[in-house]
C-alpha cells in the first residue's frame, strides 16, 4: 500500500461498484473488489456496503432498505475479488427480504439478511441529538491531528490511511483514539463525518441507494472505538487486534451524504475478548437517520 493518499471519496464508490455475473434462476450474483488498507485483512465496511448494494439491486422500485443484519465469518483478502450471491427470500406488498452470501476463494466470508419496506403513514418519533457537541468546523481533521505525531504501531501507511485514505473526513469528540485515548476513558464519543468530495455515481444504484450504501460503508470505521476508549486502548496499542463479528443497522429516514453527519456512539459491554457498541447517525438539523449495533473481537497481546 502506498504511504500517501489523495483525500477523495472514490474509495467508497469503487468498493460498491458491482459487476453482475451469470447465476442460477431466482438468484442474482455480483463481484466486487475490496479496497486497499494497511491491515492484514480487508475493511469490514466494504463487505457490508457491497452486500447492501447487491441486495438493493435485486428489489423493485418503491421499496427502500430499512435493516441489515450481518455476520463476519472469515477475514477477506485486500484488493481481491469477492462474490456476492443474493437469494430472494420473500417479496410481499409491503416488505421484501434478501439473503446475501459473500465468498472469496471458494470460502464463505460474510453473510447478511437485508429487509426492504415500501413505507406507510404512521406516527413518528426520533431520538434527540446531544446538545453539547461542538461544530465540526471547530475540530481538527484526522490529517491535521496526526501530522505532527508518531509512535506506537502507527506506520507511515496507517497514518496516511487514517488521514485521508478512508473516503470520509472524520472529526472526533472529545478526541481521537489513534495514538492515545484523547478525552478520557469514557463509554461515549461522537464522530462528525462527511465525504472528502462529492460522491460519484454508482452504476446500478440510484442516488438514494448510493447514499444508503455510503452510510453502511462508513459506520464500521469507528463503531468499536467507544469500547477501545473505555478500556484505555488506542488503535496504536502494540499487540492490539480487532475484528468485526456481527453487525446490525437500521435505516430510519432517507439521508443525503453531502453534508456533515454526527455519529453518536456508546460502549455497551466488554468482556471475554468481545465488545459491543451502539451508534446513532444524526443530520446537522437534528434528524435521527440510522442506528447501528456491532460486536467485535478485541484482543490484546
Amino acid at each position: 500500500m502506498t504511504t500517501s493518499h489523495q483525500a477523495t471519496s472514490e474509495v467508497f464508490t469503487s468498493a460498491v461498484t458491482l459487476a453482475p455475473v451469470p447465476t442460477d434462476p431466482g438468484r442474482l450474483s455480483f463481484t466486487a473488489t475490496t479496497q486497499p488498507c494497511p491491515w492484514p485483512k480487508a475493511y469490514g465496511g466494504d463487505l457490508v456496503a457491497q452486500a447492501a448494494a447487491a441486495a438493493m439491486r435485486s428489489v423493485a422500485e418503491g421499496k427502500s432498505l430499512h435493516s441489515v443484519h450481518s455476520y463476519f465469518l472469515r477475514p477477506a483478502d485486500i484488493g481481491a475479488e469477492v462474490l456476492h450471491e443474493v437469494d430472494v427470500l420473500r417479496d410481499g406488498r409491503g416488505y421484501s427480504t434478501r439473503q446475501v452470501r459473500t465468498s472469496q476463494n471458494g470460502k464463505l466470508v460474510f453473510t447478511c439478511l437485508a429487509n426492504f419496506a415500501a413505507g406507510e403513514s404512521s406516527g413518528a418519533f426520533r431520538a434527540d441529538l446531544p446538545r453539547t457537541v461542538p461544530d465540526p468546523e471547530s475540530l481538527p481533521s484526522a490529517a491535521a491531528y496526526l501530522a505532527p505525531l508518531g509512535g506506537g504501531t502507527m506506520t507511515e501507511g496507517s497514518k496516511a490511511y487514517w488521514s485521508g485514505g478512508r473516503g470520509f473526513d472524520m472529526r472526533h469528540v472529545p478526541g481521537p483514539v489513534y495514538l492515545t485515548v484523547e478525552g478520557g476513558r469514557t463509554a461515549h464519543q461522537a464522530v462528525w463525518l462527511r465525504p472528502f468530495d462529492g460522491l460519484r455515481p454508482v452504476e446500478g444504484l440510484t442516488t438514494a441507494q448510493r447514499d444508503t450504501a455510503a452510510l453502511a460503508y462508513v459506520c464500521d470505521y469507528t463503531i468499536l472505538e467507544p469500547v477501545l476508549r473505555v478500556l484505555g486502548l488506542p488503535w496504536a496499542t502494540p499487540g492490539l487486534v480487532t475484528a468485526s463479528l456481527d453487525h446490525s443497522m437500521w435505516f430510519h429516514r432517507p439521508v443525503r451524504m453531502d453534508d456533515w453527519l454526527l455519529y453518536v456512539q456508546e460502549a455497551v459491554a466488554a468482556d471475554s475478548g468481545r465488545g459491543l457498541a451502539f451508534g446513532r447517525f444524526f443530520t446537522r438539523d437534528r434528524r435521527h437517520v440510522a442506528t447501528v449495533a456491532q460486536e467485535g473481537m478485541i484482543r490484546t497481546a
